[in-house]
């Protein structure tokens, strides 16, 4: 599945990864000490996600939630879960700031600038074959699907375009996409689904039907 212009996407990737790690880390460390303030410890939310082939990779993202009951199943969550979302976690999500230290898995390729994004581990047999080719390159911060609607499309449709996406990258969509992003973060687009603070669970044959019925654990939206 290799490509010529993978490698200057992957060059592409570690020089502006690096570049903005540095100009941001004023920016981090304010809000790492917002979210100490306001919410206390853990300051980083980390999860399992599938990479590219789907090797699992911990995904690290600062907290925008109070963190659940432990004692209370998946449906118990849910209903807690706009409760448990923050004004400041709220803030860090619309403003996509929450995924600022994803810049450090760009940088050791665990991640793109651009790409499907990274999904829980949880999702990868779920998936039907063709869904599953979203795997084929590194998922990524923005992709195709988060600039056409985000959390606001079906399942279906976001691994749709994380197909077309694989089949159709390079350089000039890419650019294009990153500078959509911009426009959409500017915009504070798609950021939750209708029903939910943040975006279903993806339930594979199903999702239609049970949309609505669970909440992602802090998905990456």
């Amino acid at each position: 599945m290799s490509r010529p212009y993978d490698h200057v996407k992957r060059g592409m990737d570690i020089l502006a990864a690096a570049v903005l790690l540095v100009l941001t880390v004023p920016l981090m460390a304010a809000v790492a000490v917002a979210i100490l303030i306001t919410m206390g410890r853990p300051v980083l939310f980390r999860q399992r996600r599938a990479g590219r082939h789907g090797r699992p990779f911990t995904l690290v993202k600062f907290r925008s939630m109070r963190p659940g009951d432990p004692t209370a199943g998946t449906l118990a969550n849910v209903a807690t879960d706009g409760e448990r979302l923050t004004r400041l976690g709220r803030a860090l999500r619309a403003t996509s700031l929450d995924e600022l230290p994803t810049l450090w898995h760009v940088l050791r390729g665990e991640m793109s600038l651009v790409g499907p994004r990274p999904l829980p581990v949880e999702y990868l047999d779920r998936y039907t074959p063709e869904q599953r080719r979203r795997h084929h390159v590194r998922p990524g911060i923005t992709g195709l699907a988060q600039v056409r609607g985000r959390n606001r499309l079906s399942w279906e449709q976001k691994l749709q375009l994380d197909v077309s996406y694989v089949d159709s990258y390079g350089l000039g969509l890419d650019i294009r996409l990153l500078v959509e992003t911009v426009g959409c973060v500017l915009r504070r687009s798609g950021v939750s689904a209708e029903g939910t603070a943040t975006a279903p669970v993806f339930t594979g044959a199903n999702s239609a039907q049970l949309a609505g019925a669970e909440s992602a654990r802090n998905p990456a939206g």
